[in-house]
């Protein structure tokens, strides 16, 4: 069994506008922008990545703008909620601020023992806020929003699949554990994690696979702390028979990839180097950081990218 594992290292997804995404997310959300950097495999694309203040793993959802990209469609073999934790007591004053910002899909729903507060993002993402006491991780407050309300980061994923039994067998081999069930929801956590430990598993034996899109996630990533836990655990998934990919450089993490049983991507990242390694952590996520093996292209690249306008904190 993997026992490297700590949790949730970020959430990536698929966006339709850079602006708006980012606008949502630094504005709405008051989260930070972490860094401002491009696709590897689109770099006419950006990469927006947001976080706490430190940026630190189990906090950081990211983003691929594509200008062009159609919508989702919602189904199984996908992330369709993606939970963040907020303080306790919290809740109303969430609901009245998105509600006040003309936030679609905001609703309260009762689920494995909490009250959730789900919307939607500018492109029909899933999301929801779960107050949670006792969360330690250090909020980012000049966004607008103060420390007694802000997002501290991750508190769960809950992935859709036609059948759970074979990723709830994976996810237990990588060292969750059931912490309880309601109906067809199963959820397990990783003991002693980061902060971002839950996964949801929702059983939907009769509905369609989703289609990805703009507001699909296109993958979940798992944080260990370091390329000499990635590999134990890589060597690990090989014995068990589970595929992965050759160790990539990320820049700011090392990643392998491997698809789920149920059809969910996830890949291992490492928690170091950090998004400091090229960037002051006062000014992270301020200027455009262009992958090494696209330096060269630089201004070409930086030609072609809308450029990004920062409104200020929290409307």
């Amino acid at each position: 069994m993997i026992t490297q594992i700590r949790g949730l290292h970020h959430v990536t997804s698929l966006a339709r506008d850079a602006q708006t995404n980012n606008d949502f997310f630094t504005r709405v959300l008051g989260l930070r922008r972490v860094k401002k950097t491009v696709n590897f495999d689109s770099p006419d694309v950006y990469h927006l990545y947001y976080g706490n203040e430190d940026g630190a793993p189990g906090t950081i959802m990211t983003y691929f703008p594509f200008p062009m990209i159609a919508p989702g469609r919602p189904g199984t073999g996908e992330v369709g909620t993606t939970a963040f934790s907020i303080p306790e007591g919290s809740r109303a004053w969430w609901r009245h601020h998105l509600e006040a910002r003309n936030v679609k899909g905001v609703a309260e729903r009762e689920g494995l023992g909490e009250t959730r507060l789900h919307f939607e993002g500018p492109d029909g993402d899933g999301f929801a806020l779960v107050e949670q006491a006792g969360d330690a991780r250090p909020p980012w407050t000049e966004g607008g929003i103060d420390a007694d309300h802000a997002i501290r980061g991750f508190h769960s994923v809950a992935l859709r699949l036609r059948d759970a039994v074979a990723t709830r067998e994976l996810l237990t081999f990588m060292g969750y554990r059931e912490t309880a069930r309601d109906g067809g929801v199963q959820r397990l956590s990783v003991p002693d994690g980061n902060g971002a430990g839950v996964i949801d598993l929702e059983a939907m034996p009769d509905t369609e696979r989703s289609r990805e899109g703009a507001g699909s996630v296109h993958h979940i990533a798992f944080s260990v702390p370091d390329r000499a836990a990635q590999l134990r655990v890589m060597d690990a998934l090989h014995k068990s028979g589970t595929a992965t990919t050759p160790v990539i450089d990320r820049d700011y993490f090392w990643a392998i990839y491997f698809r789920t049983p149920g059809g969910v991507l996830f890949e291992i990242a490492t928690d170091e180097p950090g998004f400091a390694r090229d960037e002051d952590p006062a000014h992270l996520g301020e200027e455009l950081r262009i992958p090494a093996q696209h330096a060269h292209l630089r201004d070409t690249i930086a030609a072609r990218l809308a450029p990004l306008h920062d409104r200020g904190a929290a409307a």
